[in-house]
């Protein structure tokens, strides 16, 4: 049987967006043509066509998260969803406490927002991870104080791909009637996210993660049992119960909502298909290539990520020789200063390795030609900057023979 040869370049960057599904297009074309009604006019049939598809939206991604419609705030993305409930609570819950805990590895959406909150008043307490990347719960069940209103774990991390025990950390905020929110982004459309199951009282989804258009995402706010109530960051209308004001993105809240029927029919298949896949390249690399480690859990981790660490290696110098593979590296550069990347940092992961790590994140269009691809190309492109690079060939005439 003669194998196809992937399609150049290979995209294996789906942490960082997903290409919008097909499906998911159809759905949401007609929105911007015959169907372009403002979701808010409600005395005429352009209005309710759009409010319509609204609803429905709502309780597309309701049923993926297990929750009612009602709980289903749109925003403009994950970062606001995160702005709107991190802010939201602490001014709504100021009288009660200032302190907020979220943990080390967070995305820069909440650790920033921390960062602003500690401006205005705000205690923050950073939980450190252990090193396979996820949080103590003793740790955290000692964080909490009289004063804590939030806690904002992530629900998978957007690099390592490693998941909390959200279900745990549901209890334990139950238990201290502390709120729990979590940045889902990467793990809604992936693994099963149950709100009720996992405790969760707010949570911030992102539809270009999931194959749906970017500009659109929703925060879920549970409306008993606790109720979750937040104060408004945006005015301006009343839209969506007063808590966020602005006129609805209907075609891309419709793409929200399609993309969340089709995760709920397809992950369970999917997600075997690409854990499969991404076992696959592991294999491939791991086996051809010594001083190549994992970062992170193995066991508690999303099934499309893989984040590995080349000794002797430059992550930058691999990303440019590897220029038709479309992956991300593990350093972030900032205020022009190439800094390793902070989740790795948090797991103590040495600033060398950190800065060798590269992140593949598969996705429902990766095939496995696809991988056997990049396998090849990156145990190529790394065995020959090992060639040239003096410190590594050094290292290595160091180290003991077995």
């Amino acid at each position: 049987m003669t194998r196809m040869a992937p399609k150049l370049p290979v995209y294996m960057d789906n942490h960082a967006t997903t290409q919008v599904d097909p499906r998911v297009l159809d759905a949401m074309l007609p929105y911007f043509t015959e169907k372009f009604g403002n979701a808010a006019s409600r005395n005429h049939e352009f209005g309710w066509k759009a409010e319509e598809a609204v609803e429905n939206a709502r309780g597309q991604i309701a049923r993926l998260i297990n929750a009612s419609p009602r709980e289903i705030i749109f925003t403009s993305g994950a970062t606001e969803s995160d702005n709107l409930a991190l802010k939201g609570v602490a001014e709504f819950h100021r009288a009660k406490g200032n302190h907020i805990i979220t943990q080390a590895t967070e995305h820069k959406a909440i650790l920033d927002v921390c960062k602003r909150l500690q401006e205005s008043g705000c205690e923050v307490t950073y939980l450190p991870v252990a090193s396979d990347g996820r949080i103590h719960l003793d740790g955290l069940r000692r964080a909490i104080t009289p004063k804590t209103i939030l806690i904002s774990i992530m629900y998978a991390n957007n690099e390592i791909g490693v998941v909390q025990p959200i279900a745990e950390i549901g209890k334990i905020a139950k238990q201290a009637g502390v709120l729990f929110h979590t940045d889902a982004v990467q793990a809604i459309g992936k693994i099963s996210v149950d709100v009720e199951r996992d405790g969760i009282d707010l949570l911030s989804i992102s539809a270009h993660k999931l194959y749906g258009p970017k500009g659109v995402g929703a925060l879920y706010v549970r409306r008993k049992n606790p109720r979750a109530q937040l104060a408004p960051m945006i005015d301006g209308g009343g839209h969506e119960r007063g808590l966020r004001s602005g006129t609805l993105n209907v075609p891309g809240i419709v793409g929200l909502g399609k993309a969340c029927e089709i995760c709920a029919k397809e992950m369970a298949d999917e997600s075997s298909r690409l854990a499969a896949l991404r076992d696959k390249l592991k294999d491939a690399i791991l086996s051809r290539l010594e001083d190549t480690t994992i970062n992170g859990s193995l066991d508690h981790r999303l099934p499309n990520n893989l984040n590995l660490s080349f000794a002797g290696v430059e992550g930058d110098a691999l990303l440019m020789g590897i220029n038709d593979v479309a992956v991300s590296s593990g350093s972030a550069c900032t205020s022009a200063t190439l800094e390793p990347s902070h989740v790795l940092s948090a797991l103590g992961v040495p600033e060398e390795l950190a800065h060798s790590s590269i992140r593949f994140g598969l996705g429902r269009f990766n095939t496995p030609e696809d991988v056997d691809y990049v396998a090849a190309r990156v145990v190529e492109t790394v065995k020959r900057l090992r060639e040239l690079s003096p410190l590594y060939e050094a290292a290595k005439s160091r180290a003991p023979q077995t």
